[in-house]
């Protein structure tokens, strides 16, 4: 009996008719390939994008040898198994086409039994340009398909947008935040399989009951034996063991055997608990040889969509185990325009970044690809829960009978690839098509079928329903019992008709807000716009000038440069930032600050939509911004930048995203209102100290009271009319300070709110000594109005820390204050604000290196470290 497998390696490549063939890296895409070689110069740079666009008209090969020994000829089985093909493509071995792909995401099986030989072999592979595939699918169908982000007049095409034809990654053809690099390649993993007895190609812990008490579990166990075969099925996890006896016909087949564990210990998200995990052993068992084995970890838990009718309409929240969930997160998009350039250390950051922001979900958005297996082993490790879409965006698909039968050969396949995972909590079935088509409201969506005769609005609709209303949920409810689906996001009530649109924020549903930014509106109307779940908002900022000098030269630091608007996919997006600029933030004194003024503009407005989605509370029960990521270095709405390095936006979803959170809303004009917020599980008691200071740091009032925060709460703790805070002040005169400290003897349970007005004879509470949970700073005027002195910062070594902890402290008020230093890694906190008196501690630590469990920052001695504030820049 054997098994043998064979990793396809020494390749080469070439556009077919050259005659000079190029080594090649599998898994690879051709363009990287050439830039390997020198025959491109590197594609992020300058507009190089734009002179690079010939690589997707042509078509190209793929090629390697391999010897195989005499045993190879004795098996009952031998198969080609491709993770991968980018995306048409034909397969030949030793001159033999034996494959013909069409689908990106799918993975390709071939029988290649009889085509190989003992000795010398050859493969090929012939990837046919996408372009010249589906421009002629266009010309048939006679009519555009919508299809807004697909840059197609960059692509030399014209109007002429064909990215919804092929079964490829939507955002190649590009994005408003990405560029268009339409791949061909051996994307995944390549390799020759043989063996002569029977195989485990699927192992699925289905989870019928998951509680504390016990896990009722079954192994479905998919089977393919080249022959009759009886034995024994073994399947084992964390020291128990469920045996079965079993008999295989010749082919493929399903046995399931049912697994109960008492007790179990629960998967839990980022912030609810530890993310358990349990590794299950399957073995076909001949006596006591191990004839097959397959292996998967998975984590055991319950988790539903909970949808229930109430007085403001319908509740959309995830429910863990029975516990409710504030969904805090992001949304994901590729990490590289050229997907196998994504190492595991790069997914572990992002990964490690998410949690270290308090996170407990990304969203993995549906204009990319269904994710690497690395990504949702992380998210399983690290605790993040997965939004997963299908992938399908912002665009009308065909609905042809090869189409659909395409769409449901990749939906199952790709349910079936990650249904193990714990940290899938959603299947969704697209990005923004139902809200942005609108079939039951004209004038409603985008523009789009207003364009379109009746004919083909039928045509599209009822493809759209095809796709969206029966082939995914089928395939969800037949590949993976138990888990929900929702067919478009946003999208409110299910009954179709009149509701199901979610082209207005009501009381059901989940939401894309996106008018602040797009629709120019001021960032305080994320204050009035809150839904039930908001799975989509963004404001946009620029990178670090490190970042930006990787893609453009000094002379090119310029608003309106060509490099600038190269690297610049939202249109306008350069002046929509400036004209935001204008309204909330004093003017930068150059290009340099408006670097950094955009990032504290887009912290601002993020900060104002995380606070105002968690204040209310459990009316809204879930807040994923746009976006985490982004796929090559760009002025884009991401808190972490191509590099991985955190804006000023990322540090503001920390402090944002806290498990206890204080937030101060005066936007009424009227009244001070200090919210508590808090996810924990279980009641908080503390003190609310308040403290007004000018902006000079001079203590002008303070007030202090006990608060109790509910469970799972948000309440608002204290109230007092504005004019009695300012008493006759200037708003811009001053900022107020919130702390929550823990509880201690200084507080009397029950006693009245304290005002002390002088603050030489006011009780002080000595804070210090009682640990400060929570500490807000808050601004009655925009920034712009705040006049600001250059301030003196002084930095000292904390004593012990080996150089790796800092305290900060200012003689004047200091705002966004910014660390930079010559590392790549990240800082406790940065872009905050320093009142005089008022120092603070920050530790530095370094990225990579870790394994798992938040290990990926590790405390570390920086160097060269720059501080600068808000009035260096203007």
């Amino acid at each position: 009996m054997k098994q043998l497998q064979i990793n396809l390696s020494n390749w080469e490549f070439r556009a077919c008719g050259d005659e000079e063939w190029l080594t090649a890296v599998v898994p690879g895409t051709v363009h990287t390939d050439l830039l390997r070689n020198g025959v491109i110069d590197q594609p992020f740079y300058g507009t190089n994008e734009h002179e690079l666009q010939w690589i997707d008209k042509k078509d190209w090969e793929y090629r390697t040898g391999f010897v195989l020994e005499e045993a190879w000829q004795t098996l009952a089985v031998t198969e080609l198994v491709f993770s991968g093909l980018d995306t048409y493509a034909d397969v030949y071995v030793n001159g033999v086409h034996t494959l013909s792909a069409d689908n990106m995401f799918l993975s390709w099986t071939v029988n290649v039994k009889g085509l190989l030989r003992a000795g010398e072999n050859e493969l090929r592979i012939v990837f046919r340009s996408v372009v010249t595939e589906d421009l002629p699918k266009l010309a048939a169908l006679g009519y555009a398909l919508p299809a807004p982000n697909d840059q197609s007049e960059l692509g030399g095409l014209q109007e002429q947008r064909i990215s919804v034809f092929a079964r490829k990654a939507p955002y190649h053809y590009g994005w408003d935040w990405g560029p268009r690099f339409l791949t061909s390649g051996i994307w995944r993993e390549a390799v020759l399989t043989g063996r002569n007895v029977a195989a485990i190609e699927d192992l699925y812990i289905r989870q019928q009951v998951v509680n504390e008490q016990e896990a009722r579990l079954t192994a479905v166990i998919e089977a393919d034996a080249p022959e009759t075969w009886s034995g024994m099925l073994r399947v084992s996890a964390e020291g128990q063991e469920w045996m079965k006896a079993v008999t295989l016909a010749a082919g493929k087949q399903t046995i399931e055997l049912e697994l109960v564990i008492d007790r179990p210990r629960l998967w839990w998200c980022n912030g609810l608990g530890t993310p358990e995990l349990y590794h299950f052993r399957a073995e076909l068992l001949q006596g006591a040889e191990t004839v097959a084995v397959s292996e998967v970890t998975t984590g055991l838990r319950e988790i539903k969509l909970v949808r229930k009718p109430d007085a403001q309409g319908a509740s959309f929240h995830f429910e863990l185990n029975g516990v409710p969930v504030f969904a805090k997160g992001a949304n994901h998009i590729p990490n590289d325009s050229f997907i196998t350039e994504v190492t595991e250390e790069r997914y572990r950051h992002e990964i490690a970044t998410a949690v270290a922001s308090n996170m407990n979900m990304l969203r993995v958005w549906g204009g990319g690809f269904y994710e690497e297996e690395v990504f949702y082993r992380l998210c399983d490790e690290y605790g993040l829960l997965v939004w997963q879409d299908f992938m399908f965006a912002c665009s009308m698909y065909p609905g042809d009978e090869a189409f659909l039968n395409n769409v449901r050969a990749e939906a199952v396949y790709n349910i079936r690839r990650l249904r193990n995972h714990p940290s899938i909590a959603l299947w969704c079935g697209n990005n923004e098509i139902d809200s942005a088509w609108s079939q039951y409201e004209e004038y409603m969506g985008w523009g789009w079928k207003e364009k379109l005769n009746a004919e083909i609005r039928e045509t599209l609709w009822r493809a759209y329903e095809e796709i969206f209303h029966r082939i995914l949920p089928e395939a969800v409810a037949a590949n993976h019992p138990g888990m929900d689906y929702w067919p478009s996001s946003p999208l409110r009530e299910l009954t179709g008709g009149q509701d199901q649109h979610a082209t207005r924020i009501k009381g059901d549903g989940d939401v894309h807000y996106w008018g602040v930014w797009h629709a120019k509106e001021p960032f305080e109307n994320y204050n009035l716009k809150v839904g039930r779940f908001m799975s989509e908002y963004g404001f946009q900022s620029f990178p670090e000038l490190k970042s930006v000098l990787s893609y453009a030269e000094e002379e090119e630091l310029a608003l309106e440069s060509k490099v600038m608007l190269a690297h610049q996919k939202n249109g306008s997006g350069n002046q929509l930032i400036k004209e935001y600029m204008d309204m909330y933030l004093p003017q930068p004194k150059d290009f340099r600050g408006f670097l950094y003024m955009s990032q504290m503009l887009q912290a601002e407005a993020i900060r104002m939509a995380m606070e105002s989605h968690r204040r209310n509370k459990p009316y809204c029960m879930g807040t994923l911004y746009w976006q985490m990521n982004d796929c090559w270095p760009v002025a884009s709405w991401a808190g972490m930048d191509y590099y991985g390095r955190w804006k000023a936006l990322q540090y503001t979803v920390r402090r944002s995203f806290q498990e206890v959170l204080l937030s101060v809303d005066s936007a009424d004009g009227e009244n001070v209102k200090v919210y508590g917020v808090s996810d924990r599980r279980e009641a908080l008691d503390g003190e609310l100290v308040l403290r007004l200071h000018d902006i000079s740091g001079v203590l002008l009032r303070e007030w202090s009271q006990p608060v109790t925060l509910a469970a799972d709460s948000s309440a608002v703790v204290f109230t007092l009319p504005l004019a009695d805070v300012l008493e006759g002040r200037e708003l811009a005169s001053v900022v107020l300070v919130a702390s929550l400290l823990e509880s201690g003897q200084a507080v009397e349970q029950g006693a009245e709110a304290r005002q002390v007005l002088e603050p030489e004879t006011r009780q002080v509470l000595e804070p210090e000594t009682r640990q400060v949970l929570v500490r807000k700073e808050h601004y009655f005027a925009a920034a712009k109005d705040i006049p600001l002195s250059k301030p003196v910062i002084t930095v000292t070594e904390v004593p012990g820390s080996g150089g790796t902890s800092f305290t900060l402290s200012s003689d004047v008020l200091a705002r966004g204050v910014h660390l930079t230093v010559e590392e790549e890694g990240i800082f406790s906190d940065n872009y905050f604000d320093l009142l005089p008196g008022e120092p603070k501690m920050v530790e530095f630590s370094l990225r990579g290196g870790g394994s798992g469990g938040g290990a990926e920052f590790i405390p570390a001695a920086p160097t060269g470290l720059v501080v600068r504030s808000m009035a260096d820049y203007i």
